[in-house]
């Protein structure tokens, strides 16, 4: 099959592309390469699939219709991988047009593409961030997720919005995946595993966010890549007992769904802490601090849809995962 992978450069999108290409895909891998976090980390995850035979590395701006235009025409892409985006809730507090430009042209760029080539499949990164103000867990694709509370997270519920349009207008097969809290070897370093890793090995305090009384569902990216994998070989179908009158969020009578991708799994941020303090062995100073702007105290995914979709549960401990990512994180940055 021949796919497309965008934010090939990118921690997830760099993963799934070695994924597809180990079973004999081609893939036509874009990303912009812009300096939202250490270039470098980019390029060197590009080293780990430009090896492949099938593999074709392309520079490109989504936001950049003309030019996403002619990749689409250049190439008949049979499926397209959406990992593109701008990333971080944080951030979209200090530059918000960085999220406009990336995640609403630049997906639109993509939806229109996919249309106009005839794409038999759209599967796209969602994220977690768009359940919001919803304090219901663990959070269910069929929950309301009205009440962002980033402007990232509003930019990937416009992502399904958008998306179903496209569904239902012109029958474009799209999925969309809602990530739970990545982390893993080729992490950004911009998230807590990272962060925290290189604060301890460093002797530098770590800032502990509403004083610790935080829960994420970590997601071990191994458990992701399966995930997207599974998904992107089952082309989303309309549901024929959708109810108007009720409409389920995660389905539609158009040839779409949501999926969440989770560990099913919340660990307490100082249960993380302390696991990342073990594999390290050396014992982090903590900066205890208040509740961000834009954060949520909890997540936590029920996996459920995707279980009976893909016939697969991410399933990696937490213990494992760190081991994985800390033993990684120490070789790639040169500490003993």
């Amino acid at each position: 099959m021949k796919i497309l992978v965008t934010g090939a450069a990118g921690f997830i999108g760099m993963h799934v592309a070695r994924a597809l290409l180990e079973r004999g895909d081609e893939i036509i891998g874009v990303d912009n390469l812009n300096d939202y976090y250490d270039v470098q980390l980019k390029l060197d995850r590009l080293k780990q699939i430009e090896a492949y035979d099938k593999f074709t590395f392309i520079k490109l701006d989504l936001a950049d219709r003309q030019a996403t235009e002619a990749l689409f025409d250049e190439h008949g892409f049979e499926c397209v991988f959406n990992a593109a985006a701008q990333a971080g809730v944080r951030y979209s507090l200090k530059n918000p047009h960085a999220y406009v430009d990336s995640n609403l042209v630049g997906f639109v760029n993509i939806l229109e593409g996919c249309r106009h080539s005839r794409v038999e499949h759209l599967v796209y990164a969602s994220s977690s961030s768009v359940y919001g103000a919803n304090t219901r867990l663990p959070f269910s694709e069929h929950d309301n997720v009205d009440h962002p509370v980033s402007l990232y997270a509003a930019t990937k519920k416009s992502n399904e919005l958008m998306a179903h349009t496209y569904s239902h207008l012109y029958k474009l097969p799209a999925t969309g995946l809602r990530f739970f809290t990545v982390y893993g070897p080729w992490g950004r370093p911009d998230m807590s595993p990272s962060l925290f890793t290189r604060a301890i090995l460093d002797k530098q305090p770590i800032d502990v966010f509403n004083d610790g009384r935080m829960q994420r569902d970590f997601t071990y990216i191994d458990d992701i890549v399966e995930g997207v994998v599974r998904i992107i070989d089952q082309p989303a179908i309309p549901n024929t007992e959708f109810d108007s009158s009720q409409p389920d969020p995660a389905t539609s009578s158009a040839p779409y769904r949501i999926y969440n991708i989770g560990n099913n799994q919340p660990v307490q941020l100082m249960e993380f802490i302390e696991t990342l303090e073990q594999a390290l062995g050396k014992e982090a100073e903590k900066n205890m601090m208040g509740m961000q702007n834009g954060d949520v105290v909890a997540t936590c995914a029920n996996v459920d849809a995707l279980a009976n979709a893909a016939g697969f549960t991410p399933s990696t401990s937490l213990q494992e995962g760190i081991r994985k990512f800390v033993d990684w994180y120490k070789e790639y940055h040169g500490y003993k």
